[in-house]
């Protein structure tokens, strides 16, 4: 089988760092974008200033405040965000056309064969990078690989304007030395039950079978299992169609108090509705998913005839999906929203998808 050269390119703090470069008296301080800290928002971005202080995405705000009183909180301007998401689009067609968004700020590229005829993929990700900064200003990471389970991990090792390359001669050790946390699509709940089961690195998680694996984790197993061992046959797909747009959380406490579960919805809301506003694209119906403390899960969905336009019709609607459970009669250990039947940009205005890229 032909290797690929796949480079995945992940903006720095993009929406706080867009902040920075359009207000001088941001720079060099804590920013944290995602609306007012005493209101039930969440976090969207933070900036590296920020971040010295444990504040990341999706958490509350009102804890961002907590940590660093004195950080600078601003509302998301998705427009500018967008601009600039066009911009680095441009750049990236400069090189290929195979381009593969996944949200406004990273993408994958497959430059095997590329429009300057570089033959270097690392050599390609220094000009990518360069001409990023030049046209907006603003610095990238990227992670260069073989395949991209790895070239989306290497573009996060050495953040910010980092760029992280991984030989196909390096692969299989660089995923047997990996911390088991550090595998993209595993979180902390799979990484803690993992660690019990003694896999702490790639190379413990290769010492189990395939169906010990589908026995522990699923049908996620599978994954597991193939990607550890570098068996990732995904192309770069520059017109993927993204299926739904979704949010969930495995809570560390099973939960029986009614009020407690509501509280939790509203949190999973405004990270699904970030994530909505984020992908430029709308969806007609919302889905409700509950796993009770037996592992039994349901799910509950309302469609539209419009697209759904608010995080308060999703909060709305979330809230009747979940009276319709046992939700405060029995423990519940997961819940999630997500919204489906999605129309993305492009089909209502000609290439608008094509300008977003980027989780």
């Amino acid at each position: 089988m032909r290797l690929r050269k796949i480079i995945h390119i992940d903006m720095d703090a993009f929406y706080a760092s867009v902040e920075q470069r359009d207000f001088p008296e941001f720079r060099g301080k804590p920013v944290v974008v995602g609306g007012d800290p005493d209101s039930r928002s969440v976090v969207c971005t933070a900036s590296y200033e920020a971040r010295k202080y444990g504040i990341h995405s999706a958490m509350p705000t009102s804890k961002a405040k907590r940590l660093c009183p004195h950080a600078i909180f601003v509302f998301p301007r998705f427009s500018a965000y967008k601009e600039v998401s066009r911009q680095v689009n441009e750049v990236f067609h400069e090189f290929t056309d195979l381009v593969e968004p996944l949200s406004l700020d990273e993408a994958y590229l497959d430059v095997t064969e590329n429009k300057k005829g570089i033959t270097s993929a690392t050599h390609i990700a220094r000009e990518i990078k360069q001409r990023i900064l030049e046209v907006t200003k603003l610095t990238s990471s990227a992670g260069v690989a073989a395949i991209k389970f790895i070239a989306k991990i290497a573009s996060g090792m050495n953040k910010p304007n980092g760029l992280t390359v991984i030989t196909p001669e390096e692969a299989e050790k660089f995923l047997e030395e990996l911390a088991i946390g550090k595998f993209y699509g595993i979180g902390e709940v799979t990484e803690k039950k993992m660690i019990s089961l003694g896999i702490k690195t790639g190379k413990d998680l290769k010492h189990f079978t395939q169906s010990e694996l589908i026995r522990h984790f699923g049908k996620s197993g599978s994954f597991y299992y193939n990607i550890v061992r570098g068996h990732d046959f995904r192309e770069v797909e520059p017109y993927r169609t993204r299926k739904s747009i979704g949010a969930e959380n495995t809570f560390a406490v099973d939960i029986l108090d009614k009020p407690s579960v509501f509280a939790e919805l509203d949190d999973i809301a405004d990270v699904l509705w970030d994530r909505v506003e984020r992908s430029d694209a709308k969806g007609k119906t919302l889905t409700l998913k509950v796993k009770y403390d037996d592992f039994e899960s349901i799910t509950r969905s309302i469609s539209f005839k419009n697209f759904i336009d608010s995080k308060e019709t999703i909060l709305k609607f979330g809230h009747k999906l979940l009276t319709g459970t046992e939700a405060g009669k029995r423990k519940i250990r997961l819940i999630g929203l997500s919204i489906s039947n999605l129309q993305s940009g492009e089909e209502e205005e000609s290439a608008q998808l094509r300008f977003a890229f980027g989780d």
